[in-house]
This record gives C-alpha cells, structure tokens and sequence, in this order.
C-alpha cells in the first residue's frame, strides 16, 4: 500500500469516527430524555395514585406509558451508545495501526523567521 493510499484510508477513518461521535452524543442526548420522562412519569403516577391535583386515570394511564416508554428508549439508546463506542475504540485503533505504519521522516530543526 502506498503512503497516499495510507493517508486517504485515514481520512475516510477519520471521517467514520467523526460520524460515530455524533450518533454517540445524540444518543447520550436520548439517554437523558428519557431519564427524564421516567422520572416525570414516576412522579406523575405518584401524584395520581395520592390524588393530590385531582388528575384521574388517564393520568396515571398516561403516566405508567410515560416511564414505560422511557425504559425503552434508555435500554435502547443505553445499547446503541455501546456498540458505538466499541466501534469508535476499533476505528481508532485502526488509525493508529495505519499511522504506525508509515515511515515518518524526522524534519530537521531550522529557525523560525519572525514576519
């Protein structure tokens, strides 16, 4: 393989774990979403079952799918956010395989001329 081959497979590997990252950050975004719609269907539930606003039982119906819902998507996104960041971690290897492997010129050390 030659060096520009090389320095191309970097760059497409580049651009995949900069695409991972973001599906990565979106689903930490998910993650608390629904950390939060579990924790506002609890709270609802607890509110309805004690009656304190008067809310019937679509509330508490609407609440249990609320956090039954939220299960789902944090379990979800919980799963997706791991197979990701395996993914980062072996395409970040790969690079690091790929930058390792091409022999590095040392540039001697000249001064700087100030403009």
């Amino acid at each position: 393989m030659t060096e520009d081959d090389l320095t191309d497979e970097i760059s497409d590997i580049e651009d995949r774990i900069e695409r991972l990252a973001e599906i990565a950050e979106r689903c930490r975004k998910y993650i608390l979403a629904s950390k939060i719609a579990i924790g506002s269907g609890a709270a609802l539930l607890l509110i309805t079952i004690l009656g304190l606003f008067g809310l019937g039982q679509t509330a508490a119906l609407g609440s249990i799918a609320l956090v039954l819902g939220g299960i789902v998507s944090l379990g979800s996104n919980i799963s997706t956010l791991r197979q990701t960041d395996d993914a980062i971690g072996a395409a970040e290897a790969r690079r690091s395989a790929l930058i390792g492997s091409i022999d590095l010129r040392v540039v001697a050390d000249t001064p700087m001329k100030l403009v």
